[in-house]
């Protein structure tokens, strides 16, 4: 019999532990999908109030336009829609080698000792932090709509590889994965590195949604979005980030 890989032994307890809730017909409400609240091995589940505040602190996040956007118009006006979903496609993946990276390194420092943790914990909010005060800083009034200036054309390979690179050689984006997931981070919820991996492919995913947005209306851009600035939505983003930093603040060890 073929040896099952460490991450598929691990996940299977969760997978088989899914089940569907039955119908509530006093109240009226409809089957969700629900998982048990332990596992094989006695530890818990992430709860679901983890995965929506999650979520909220990234939809304002990854509305915001910034480096890739400005990529993804560019090379979708000058390029054509195939190349812009090729560039979507380049810096996705890029994001997902910031999160395997954030992944490893997180994941080692909780095992070192709490108080690595506590350090990494700090030194994260004071980024985001950081952060925060630099949208509010801004004083780019540049519209929305002139982000999408032509370029080049490039064919969708190359617009790929120029995505992978946006989304891979950008320094702030790494240390954003390490200062952004492990609040998130639940003691008892299970091992740290898979609810880092799921959080991680959370987000990304809902990144990409923008972003493809961004790619398929291409042309029409100017006119969805007329009028708004840049200001207004990195200084709503920043709001956001201060809350983050107060909220990575009560983290605890996983």
């Amino acid at each position: 019999m073929p040896r099952i890989p460490c991450v598929l032994r691990q996940l299977a307890p969760v997978l088989w532990r899914l089940h569907l809730r039955d119908y509530d017909t006093k109240q009226c409400r409809p089957t969700v999908l629900i998982a048990s609240p332990h596992l094989t091995d006695g530890e818990h589940l992430m709860q679901t109030s983890t995965f929506l505040l999650f979520m909220a602190a990234c939809l304002p996040l990854v509305l915001a336009p910034g480096p890739s956007v400005a990529f993804i118009l560019t090379t979708t006006l000058s390029s054509g829609r195939r190349a812009g979903l090729s560039g979507v496609a380049g810096v996705e993946l890029g994001y997902v080698a910031h999160v395997l990276a954030a992944v490893i390194g997180i994941s080692a420092v909780i095992a070192a000792s709490a108080t690595a943790f506590t350090v990494v914990k700090v030194l994260g909010a004071g980024y985001l932090i950081w952060l925060g005060i630099q949208a509010w800083r801004s004083r780019n009034n540049t519209l929305l709509a002139d982000l999408a200036t032509t370029g080049a054309r490039v064919q969708p390979a190359k617009a790929f590889q120029r995505g992978l690179l946006v989304g891979v050689l950008n320094p702030k984006t790494a240390v954003f994965f390490l200062s952004f997931l492990p609040p998130f981070v639940k003691e008892g919820a299970g091992p740290a590195w898979v609810q880092m991996s799921v959080l991680g492919l959370i987000f990304i995913a809902m990144a990409s949604l923008p972003d493809l947005i961004w790619a398929l209306t291409g042309s029409g851009v100017r006119r969805l979005l007329p009028g708004i600035k840049m200001k207004t939505m990195e200084r709503f983003s920043g709001t956001v980030l201060f809350g983050l930093a107060a909220y990575s603040l009560t983290a605890r060890r996983a």
